[in-house]
């Protein structure tokens, strides 16, 4: 699928070599393969191999385990054809949906491998001086009293202390914004940090536990009758945004050429109820469904995204057609559900 978007691309005439940590999931398979469409060298590094993506997204694969020191110094060491990185995109995280991160019984796991990934990430950045970084942080790091109020969330940069994330996973991630800003300021590494909102798109989980709102809620309407009822988590007024996959790329792009070392959030402003997300897959489907809201894992009740501060540091803000971007997932979706059942 094509990430070309309703503006310009962003692009640096300069081949660079690119490392990407967690290129075998869902967002970092797509920026591999649209930094290897720019031109750059590509090597990739993950616990396992994109599912939904060919393996010619990247120049090297080293299918390893970030948790080991050992294995990321050799990849640092080995660079690619003797070069070493100009960059890194780190977004290798033990995470999920609310499903995952919201029950509890993942928190341990949650907090100790990613927090690893990340410290052996930049330490061995620094041993071998390699100094530019971006970092996937998210909006779960936010104050979960600032997200009370479906109707009026407050997620400005600017509200994330005093700290009081809505999870495990939250508290983790606020934790590694403030190790790579002090690899910054004490060892000079160029860092760039985006708080994502809810990204979605195809060619990510689905239907292994792991998947979000949207993938997750395409895949009931997907499998339901032309008049049917899907089950959904919570009252169904909590709200979200959520961003397409092609606009994350382009703001993470964006904000690694420009000179902004503030974190920033990289979402949509446009809330929608999860109730109202499962009306607009009905009608790109073309079916009635009826909705029953059960019990579930919810986690905060309001949540959006505030683009004032990227707007201001990077001249740029995300493209809100969210309709789209169900669109393409839905019929993603479809096909994969067809696969499968061709399959068995």
């Amino acid at each position: 699928m094509s990430l070309a978007t309703n503006k310009k691309t962003v692009s640096d005439s300069t081949n660079k070599t690119i490392l990407v940590c967690g290129a075998g999931g869902f967002i970092g398979s797509h920026l591999c393969e649209h930094l290897k469409s720019l031109g750059h060298t590509v090597v990739g590094a993950d616990l396992k191999y994109p599912l939904y993506k060919p393996h010619s997204i990247v120049d090297k694969f080293h299918q390893v385990d970030l948790r080991h020191w050992s294995a990321v110094n050799e990849i640092f060491t080995e660079g690619f054809d003797g070069k070493p990185f100009d960059e890194v995109y780190q977004l290798a995280a033990d995470m999920g949906g609310a499903g995952y991160i919201f029950v509890g019984e993942n928190d341990a796991d949650i907090m100790h491998n990613s927090a690893k990934i990340n410290l052996n990430i930049l330490e061995v950045m620094h041993q071998h001086e390699v100094k530019k970084v971006f970092y996937s942080s998210s909006a779960c790091m936010y104050p979960q009293e600032n997200q009370t109020d479906p109707n009026n969330p407050d997620l400005a940069e600017a509200t994330a202390y005093p700290a009081n994330p809505d999870s495990d996973y939250g508290w983790e991630k606020l934790f590694s914004e403030r190790l790579y800003q002090a690899y910054s300021r004490c060892h000079g590494i160029d860092v760039r940090i985006a708080r994502f909102h809810n990204i979605f798109g195809p060619c990510g989980s689905w239907d292994n536990g792991k998947e979000k709102a949207p993938a997750a809620l395409c895949r009931k309407v997907a499998k339901a009758q032309k008049e049917d009822t899907v089950d959904v988590w919570g009252p169904g007024n909590q709200t979200r945004s959520f961003l397409f996959i092609n606009e994350c790329v382009e703001g993470m792009l964006r904000m690694m050429e420009s000179d902004c070392q503030e974190p920033l959030n990289l979402g949509s402003t446009r809330k929608v109820t999860i109730n109202q997300l499962v009306e607009m897959i009905a009608k790109i489907a073309e079916k009635t469904i009826y909705i029953n809201n059960v019990n579930g894992p919810v986690g905060v009740m309001g949540r959006t995204s505030d683009n004032n501060l990227i707007q201001e540091k990077i001249g740029w803000a995300p493209d809100e057609n969210l309709e789209a971007g169900l669109e393409a997932t839905y019929k993603w979706i479809c096909w994969q559900i067809e696969q499968n059942q061709i399959d068995v």
